[in-house]
């Protein structure tokens, strides 16, 4: 009989085990005070478009998710249509979908479904990786035990972020700024690097949003509509053009 088999039959594997409990907020440590400093720059970004610090607060507790909370606080500020909002968030989160479909493999059979559900709550990039790489299968009570330390770190960062920028004078606060677009130049440039067809996508990205505010007619769309419509053009035609190979 195998180990797992014999986990599972004398205790499940989803019960609550404090010693996993514990490593997972081990290892959330770190990820909660990375949190801490991005979501700060966030919410200097949500200060801008008008939030206050609870809503501010509120929204990265049910929203944990730089690249779509950005968008959100973006197109909040430039008055977007609630369609517009839910749409973009949508596809600024999408790759999250794949992320909860690799971890449906790793729960133990027999696992109650609200498990799936509260990890379902908050799948980001640093939590998936360091669920996904416990060997066996997965007791919840890991993911647990890091979120509690990084959701609320998400969470007050933000609120801190819009604080300081009700006190910092103006110069400080459009410093602040700059971090969010150096959080996003550390997300693109990496695999640009390693990849020429992501490079030249990132460049036609650029370029194309550049233009957009300037053509005719995509010139009276609002920001979030051109972005909703290059995201998808560029997106189809980069799956198209250049398909990825399934890894085995």
């Amino acid at each position: 009989m195998s180990e797992t088999k014999k986990m599972t039959n004398e205790r499940p594997v989803y019960a609550f085990n404090r010693k996993i409990f514990c490593e997972g907020m081990r290892d959330g440590i770190p990820i909660a005070l990375g949190y801490l400093a991005v979501s700060f720059s966030l919410g200097i970004a949500a200060r801008n478009a008008g939030l206050t610090a609870f809503q501010g607060f509120l929204a990265s507790l049910l929203n944990n998710a730089s690249a779509g909370e950005y968008a959100a606080f973006t197109l909040i500020a430039a008055n977007a249509t609630y369609l517009e909002v839910a749409i973009i968030t949508l596809i600024s989160n999408a790759r999250y979908l794949l992320m909860s479909c690799a971890l449906t493999q790793r729960f133990a059979p027999g696992t109650p479904f609200f498990h799936r559900l509260i990890i379902a709550y908050d799948v980001t990039d640093e939590l998936f990786g360091i669920t996904i790489a416990r060997p066996g299968y997965l007791n919840p009570f890991y993911t647990y035990g890091a979120i509690v330390l990084a959701a609320p770190a998400w969470s007050v960062g933000t609120a801190l972020g819009i604080m300081a920028g009700n006190v910092l004078p103006l110069r400080v606060v459009s410093a602040l700024s700059v971090a969010l677009y150096g959080m996003f130049l550390a997300i693109i440039i990496p695999p640009a690097r390693k990849d020429q067809v992501v490079a030249a996508l990132v460049a036609i990205s650029f370029a194309l949003s550049f233009a957009g505010s300037y053509l005719p007619v995509v010139s009276s769309m609002s920001s979030g509509t051109r972005t909703i419509i290059l995201t998808v053009v560029i997106s189809s035609a980069a799956a198209i053009l250049f398909p990825r190979k399934t890894e085995a």
